[in-house]
């Protein structure tokens, strides 16, 4: 087996799901991949396909160049309390996929100069369809390299201003969220017109997905694409009024903005 080249901090959705995703773009080799979590026995799944899993972050660091922490807003200062004296600024980069901690709060913490790199995919990663956003400071230029190669291999990238993170967070990881309920609803209204649940299900994913490949494959605009399938006094335009007199796009519009609102108060330095 190869020594491990990454340790993944943080064993949860996140963290399990980018290791099955780097696996299957052949990013990496599960055998590079050290995962930590506070209770080991929820990693045995990962165990069984390979990966080197563990309870013990310090030496999971020492064992990994690259570290990505991926524990919850309110779990980071204690670990970086725990890591910060076997870190190696010669030769560690830290990836962080926490919620509204900063670059700045992150280096802080640690008291090591380290080079540290700020990620928000979404739980896409898994099928490698993630939409990541990456920030670090200018110092840390090498390391945002790595890391953008990284989250290529798991969906698309887009580096952004770091102040853009929390809005990151609302867009992309929260964002799967309201798309995935959207297309339960369209499952919904397929059901209630005679659709069985798996057939209305098939429709309405695979509706979504066709109507994102437009924007992302083409490079239209969703307006021009919703002309194209609209016409005077039809069944299309009916159905948009309808929706739209209920709140559809202002109701999508602000679940975003509370949900960015949300965000920025995850994370107390203290």
């Amino acid at each position: 087996m190869d020594s491990p080249a990454l340790a993944i901090l943080g064993g949860g959705n996140i963290g399990q799901a980018l290791a099955r995703g780097w696996v299957a773009s052949g990013e990496l080799s599960a055998g590079q991949i050290t995962i930590t979590r506070r209770h080991g026995a929820a990693l045995q799944s990962l165990a069984e396909q390979g990966f080197d899993v563990g309870t013990d972050n310090r030496e999971a660091v020492r064992r990994a160049d690259t570290l990505l922490i991926a524990v919850q807003p309110q779990q980071l200062i204690p670990l970086l309390g725990e890591i910060r004296d076997v870190l190696d600024s010669d030769r560690h980069i830290v990836i962080s996929v926490v919620s509204d901690a900063t670059v700045a709060d992150i280096q802080e913490q640690l008291g090591v100069p380290v080079p540290v790199v700020r990620a928000m995919p979404n739980t896409a990663i898994e099928i490698r369809e993630s939409m990541t956003c990456l920030a670090a400071d200018e110092s840390s230029g090498p390391a945002l390299a790595q890391a953008r190669s990284l989250f290529d291999a798991v969906g698309r990238t887009l580096v952004i201003d770091e102040e853009l993170m929390v809005s990151a967070t609302a867009t992309c990881a929260c964002g799967i969220a309201f798309f995935l309920r959207a297309i339960r609803a369209a499952t919904q209204g397929g059901i209630e017109i005679g659709f069985h649940p798996e057939e209305a299900m098939l429709l309405a994913a695979q509706t979504a997905r066709g109507a994102a490949s437009l924007l992302l494959g083409v490079g239209s605009h969703p307006e021009a694409e919703i002309d194209r399938v609209t016409t005077p006094r039809g069944c299309t335009i009916a159905g948009l009024n309808e929706m739209e007199h209920h709140g559809f796009s202002s109701a999508m519009i602000k679940g975003i903005l509370v949900s960015a609102k949300k965000a920025a108060g995850l994370f107390e330095a203290g």
